[in-house]
């Protein structure tokens, strides 16, 4: 039985896309794109906000008048870089072409055009390790909380073998500053052997909500509601771009209570 959760990859130029009208929800979209030198992708919108973000390859992308040039720092979203991006409000149309072979993503959501177009060089991107041991992976803040937008954060996390990511199992799906703010989730998956897989449990405390899902290379998993945790399978190595929004931009999250125990310190 398939799930409602689980948006499966695609062959061709559009690799797999949500909308809000797709999930059922108010205000994640996402779309990767795999592009041959010369093709190009475009996106605009009278009410929703973007960043396009250089997975791998590179791209020529334009942000309304703003030429940001040929952007892209990598081959594979498994090497040790942060990725070029850039930002664009609503009403304001953000184009890629493809220089190299490339994969693309446009994260979207509700824009209110109060901050005009900007490029988000791989330099200004902070990156930091979380976890430890077996639950340590890396992360990726491409449009952080802390950076000018609307609505969208977006951030992308790679998990080693055999380790665990979001996890302990959180949730931010209740409107309850500052102890949990409410945002909708998209994981789009990548694998490293591409044959591999990762296994994704979404589920509430009430369990009116839980499904167990078999993510596999290019592959998304929708966050509605509920705990979200990531396992990977001994002998590969996960990577996951994230695109949360909400109707407020910040988050907070409410570890699984019967699991955070691990968290404290002796």
């Amino acid at each position: 039985m398939s799930s409602k959760l689980l948006v499966k990859a695609r062959p061709g130029k559009e690799i797999a896309s949500v909308t809000p009208e797709s999930a059922g929800w108010g205000y994640v979209g996402f779309v990767a794109y795999r592009l041959q030198p010369g093709e190009s992708v475009s996106f605009a919108d009278p009410k929703r906000e973007a960043c396009l973000v250089v997975l791998s390859g590179k791209a020529r992308v334009q942000a309304g008048d703003l030429d940001c040039g040929e952007m892209g720092t990598r081959e594979s979203v498994f090497d040790d870089k942060a990725p070029d991006a850039a930002y664009v409000p609503n009403n304001c149309r953000v184009s890629a072409t493809a220089v190299t072979a490339c994969e693309i993503a446009i994260a979207h959501a509700p824009g209110f055009g109060t901050y005009p177009a900007r490029a988000i060089p791989s330099t200004s991107i902070k990156r930091s390790v979380r976890g430890e041991g077996t639950n340590q992976r890396f992360v990726t803040d491409i449009l952080p909380a802390s950076e000018q937008a609307d609505s969208l954060l977006v951030v992308e996390v790679i998990t080693p073998s055999s380790h665990s990511s979001s996890y302990p199992p959180h949730k931010h799906d209740t409107d309850a500053l500052p102890n949990e703010s409410s945002l909708e989730e998209t994981y789009y998956h990548r694998l490293n052997p591409a044959q591999g897989y990762v296994l994704q449990r979404v589920y509430t405390d009430d369990r009116s909500l839980d499904e167990a899902v078999a993510a596999e290379d290019h592959d998304v998993v929708m966050v509605p509601k509920g705990y979200h945790p990531v396992t990977v399978p001994h002998g590969y190595t996960s990577y996951y771009f994230n695109v949360m929004a909400g109707e407020k931009r910040s988050w907070v999250f409410r570890n699984d209570p019967a699991h955070e125990w691990m968290l404290r310190k002796d």
